[in-house]
């Protein structure tokens, strides 16, 4: 018998060491710049197979070499390192590949409108209109379309904004049963509507009451684009409000109305603001309702309620028409100026959202 027996103590084991992890990834690896590496050989080789081949679309180009990129980084790292992280490469330049084919149309749209329309861009274009210019004399303006894209998107906003939020706090905060998927059923058919058709339905009233074209009609139909963007937009922030915040409120005694008021709709109101800038953007581009409503115009009308107005895309439209040289300049000067009201409507809402966030 041992002596730890005699004495009653049990004896306790060593520690044995703790055998090191394998993680099975191999020992070799690939260094941080290796993908900027492989793009860089793979445009290199894009661009010699194109100039090579005598393809003359730099969109091939691009395809051949986002291609190669894909190839080379999956054999790579296969090599250097292992089946596993060359799968895990493979995913992560696919990911890469499909982000610049995206990206890559908007750039160059916003670098050839940007390029174009600046060369005509100025104050004077800014601040006169087209009355009594010819489509080949260099001169001329955007006032007057300009004054009447913002008097008719801001009527469609005064309109669609409030209708819009008051039916998405119903569809979240009140509806239930059949009424409720009515809403929901017509709001998802409104969103997929064409603009043509909501002019044609604005025009048939007009016919029906005989009333003359004006950009008060074009807002109409304008309205009725945006109300579903609105509704979908606000349903969805009033969603991701925590139900927590709604009880706590009802349980201090607070009515289900101030709770939507005082709680609720301030701490979804930057999601509600970017939702109706949005809609705004989608709206501020529409062409054919205002072709069908408001007829456009070549003189300054500041009176959206009578006569007939112009609006950005509609004068985008005349002077592309048109077909001269000067018109084209003014078409472009005109796109950079209709992105740069889209930009800074986003820029605003960021601030209105930042401003009106609740403070933790």
């Amino acid at each position: 018998m041992s002596q730890a027996a005699n004495t009653g103590v049990q004896e306790i084991p060593a520690p044995v060491a703790a055998a090191a992890p394998r993680t099975g990834l191999g020992t070799r690896s690939l260094p941080r710049w290796a993908p900027f590496g492989f793009a860089a050989v793979a445009l290199v080789l894009g661009v010699g197979t194109g100039m090579a081949a005598g393809w003359e679309s730099r969109t091939q180009w691009g395809l051949f070499s986002a291609l190669l990129f894909v190839v080379l980084s999956y054999v790579a790292t296969s090599v250097v390192e292992n089946r596993r992280q060359a799968k895990n490469q493979l995913a992560t330049s696919l990911v890469w590949v499909c982000f610049l084919l995206a990206v890559a149309p908007l750039a160059s749209l916003l670098w050839t409108t940007v390029s174009r329309g600046a060369e005509r861009l100025d104050v004077y274009f800014l601040t006169h209109s087209m009355a009594g210019v010819l489509g080949s004399e260099a001169s001329g303006g955007v006032y007057h379309a300009l004054i009447g894209t913002l008097e008719q998107v801001g009527l469609a906003t005064l309109i669609a904004a409030p209708i819009g939020m008051l039916t998405a706090i119903y569809l979240v905060e009140y509806g239930k049963g059949a009424l409720a998927k009515a809403v929901t059923f017509f709001v998802d058919v409104m969103t997929g509507i064409p603009s043509i058709v909501a002019g044609l339905f604005i025009l048939s009233i007009m016919l029906m009451t005989k009333t003359d074209p004006s950009g008060l009609m074009g807002a109409l139909a304008l309205t009725i684009l945006m109300i579903p963007v609105v509704v979908r937009s606000t349903e969805e922030m009033l969603k991701l409000v925590p139900n927590e915040l709604r009880e706590a409120s009802l349980a201090l005694g607070v009515p289900k109305w101030r709770t939507i008021l005082k709680v609720v709709l301030p701490t979804a109101l930057g999601g509600i603001t970017t939702g109706v800038m949005l809609a705004i953007a989608r709206i501020a581009g529409e062409t054919a309702p205002i072709m069908l409503l408001v007829f456009g115009s070549q003189l300054i009308n500041t009176n959206p309620f009578s006569g007939a107005q112009s609006s950005l895309p509609f004068y985008i439209w005349e002077q592309y028409k048109v077909g001269t040289e000067q018109s084209y300049d003014r078409a472009w000067a005109a796109a950079l100026v209709l992105i740069a009201f889209v930009m800074i409507l986003n820029l605003v809402a960021r601030g209105i959202a930042r401003w009106k966030a609740p403070k933790h």
